[in-house]
């Protein structure tokens, strides 16, 4: 497929464009940042008229898309100003979505998020491992941000029955440079109870963004997106019962298993993890 990957400068982006090059797509970075040149242009994507021309072609670029992975986004809260951060999200989520429409691709792979799990675990999750049929709990206003672009899409797949949109719920995204922190939480698993314990390395961020390219069919659909494992060396329900005695778990946990259910990626996606930061640092 040719594909248009927003956001291709970031931690994330870089990964989803190596590994869907090395996958056989012809793969062009839309970003803010970045040198011009073969693979790339540059692109204000809160801009709605820069981001209808880019998809509907570039010349000596492609002159049509099949597919777009939209990435861009301010990543967390605490970058911006609360509301400019709401503001801008949206305003890039909705011109990419709509210049796809516009221009006819009918294939997309957003970024959505963890947070929409109830992040920061401040109050105990319902149950374990947290999964897609949990109601989303945004706690913060980047979080109201990914539900809001979550339901753009479910809005848009409802109005076009052609348009696939699927919103990848990312686990913290980690490259292998970072790793080396990991053994500075292992005293204390409060450090880390604010999402479960959970991460995703950018590779198998890319894998998943493929395989949703790759088998998705039309409407929209989410899936939580993280490692296999979590970022402690402790067995998982320990850590459970440590820092959410009580909360029910739906079935037993085996050793150090993430606690943000893949599950559903895995069955519907083919996701498969295959990176652990354990084999990064021993």
């Amino acid at each position: 497929m040719r594909i248009a990957v927003t956001g291709s400068s970031g931690k994330l982006g870089q990964a989803v464009v190596a590994h869907l090059v090395e996958t056989g797509h012809s793969v062009t970075g839309l970003d803010a940042v970045g040198a011009p040149g073969e693979g790339f242009v540059r692109v204000d994507l809160a801009d709605t008229g820069q981001v209808l021309d880019a998809l509907a072609g570039v010349e000596e670029r492609y002159d049509r898309l099949d597919a777009v992975v939209h990435l861009a986004a301010s990543p967390a809260p605490g970058i911006r100003p609360d509301t400019a951060l709401l503001q801008d999200n949206l305003a890039m989520t909705i011109a990419v979505f709509q210049a796809a429409r516009r221009a006819g691709i009918t294939r997309i792979v957003h970024a959505s998020s963890e947070t929409l799990l109830g992040l920061p675990l401040d109050e105990a999750p319902p149950a374990v491992p947290i999964d897609e049929n949990q109601p989303v709990r945004p706690n913060f206003m980047y979080a109201v941000g990914k539900h809001l672009e979550e339901e753009l899409g479910r809005k848009l797949c409802r109005l076009d029955p052609a348009l696939s949109i699927t919103g990848l719920r990312f686990s913290n995204v980690m490259a292998p440079e970072d790793y080396a922190a990991f053994e500075s939480w292992q005293h204390d698993a409060a450090a880390r109870r604010w999402n479960l314990w959970g991460y995703i390395d950018r590779r198998d961020g890319a894998h998943a963004v493929e395989r949703a390219l790759a088998v998705r069919g039309p409407g929209y659909a989410t899936y939580i997106i993280a490692a296999a494992d979590t970022v402690m060396r402790r067995d998982s329900a320990d850590l459970l019962a440590e820092q959410f005695p009580g909360v029910p778990v739906s079935r037993p946990l085996l050793g150090r298993e993430t606690l943000l259910s893949i599950d559903a990626a895995r069955r519907d996606l083919g996701y498969t993890p295959r990176h652990s930061w354990l084999d990064a640092v021993e």
